[in-house]
């Protein structure tokens, strides 16, 4: 069997077992899903063999996860355990591990390529095509789009979401005594009442406000004084030296796009856009960047409907979409009919 074929099924085992692992999923959820994995497993040979290689995984990080915590419970069913809310300084170890194990052994790194350890451990997440909303203990609400990770830091004195990766929409509550602040790789934005948009994207942090107004902060600048007040109608792009200019923002069209599940998209790159829909559907999609140089998008797509979304853009772009399997799409520009 080939290279992509291999990891193909061991996508497939890795997403079975994240759903297996969800925290939100009621026992009865679990029972179904577990009789649909063991359904899957007698499928082929190579299933049965891929998901004992992916439980045998799970249960290294789980002990490793375990020792980091100084616990000696058991691992529930060698899936559950190790993955509980609250824990950033301890965990810290079990990255350090998942590396050693991610150079040793090939199926470790094909699961820690499509989930890696900083997802896997984040207190909430989100798989593909998977949308959450989360009621925080101060009754601020946070939706998390497919494919997103958050660690929460709150106590007495502080309320902090840190955005691993991926995008939510937040609604805080107001707590004169406790700002809210979301961190990202980039920098943080500060609020105490109000409803925005963060998206982590490659090297750069995007703030979109729907709603009243925050301060937006650069990590590495210090500075108080240039931190930037982004007021709702605007978007600002946060790198890690500097908070851009505000540029005009439609608040509405991006309401609608999260409550309908829309991705609107404003003259931007198709390459960027594709690669966007990858986090909202299960698989691999690979895109040839170089190939579709040029091509900007203008439009509106189903995001709960990623594939159809790759329909419409495939008739109206000259692109090839080829579909290797349900879980392995490669697109590139399509060659020209003589």
């Amino acid at each position: 069997m080939n290279d992509t074929g291999s990891q193909a099924i061991a996508r497939q085992a890795a997403d079975w077992l994240l759903r297996l692992t969800d925290d939100h999923a009621s026992a009865a959820q679990r029972a179904n899903l577990r009789d649909d994995f063991n359904a899957w497993k007698r499928e082929d040979p190579r299933h049965e063999a891929a998901a004992r290689r992916m439980e045998s995984v799970l249960t290294q990080l789980g002990a490793l996860r375990t020792e980091a915590q100084g616990q000696t419970q058991p691992l529930h069913a060698g899936l559950q355990a190790g993955w509980a809310a609250g824990r950033r300084r301890r965990v810290r170890r079990v990255a350090a591990g998942l590396a050693l194990v991610a150079a040793l052994l090939t199926p470790v790194a094909v699961f820690l390529h499509f989930y890696p350890s900083s997802y896997l451990l984040a207190d909430m997440r989100s798989g593909a095509g998977q949308w959450q909303t989360h009621v925080l203990a101060d009754q601020s609400r946070v939706t998390l789009e497919p494919g997103t990770a958050v660690n929460l830091h709150f106590d007495p004195e502080r309320r902090e979401v840190e955005l691993v990766q991926g995008d939510i929409l937040v609604e805080v509550a107001h707590d004169a005594a406790r700002p809210f602040i979301v961190r990202t790789q980039q920098g943080s934005v500060r609020a105490l009442g109000t409803r925005f948009v963060v998206s982590a994207e490659s090297g750069v942090t995007v703030l979109s406000m729907l709603e009243s107004k925050v301060l937006a902060s650069a990590r590495n600048d210090a500075d108080p004084a240039h931190a930037r007040q982004v007021q709702a109608g605007e978007q600002v792009r946060i790198t890690a030296l500097s908070v851009g200019a505000p540029v005009p923002l439609d608040a509405s069209a991006v309401e609608d796009a999260w409550k309908y599940r829309r991705l609107v998209v404003q003259d931007q790159p198709l390459a960027d856009v594709l690669e966007l829909l990858g986090r909202y559907r299960s698989g691999i999609l690979r895109v040839d960047r170089d190939a579709l140089t040029g091509m900007q998008v203008n439009a509106v797509l189903p995001l709960d409907d990623p594939d159809r979304a790759l329909q419409l853009l495939a008739s109206s772009f000259p692109i090839r979409v080829r579909t290797l399997t349900p879980w392995v799409v490669m697109i590139d520009r399509a060659t020209p009919q003589r």
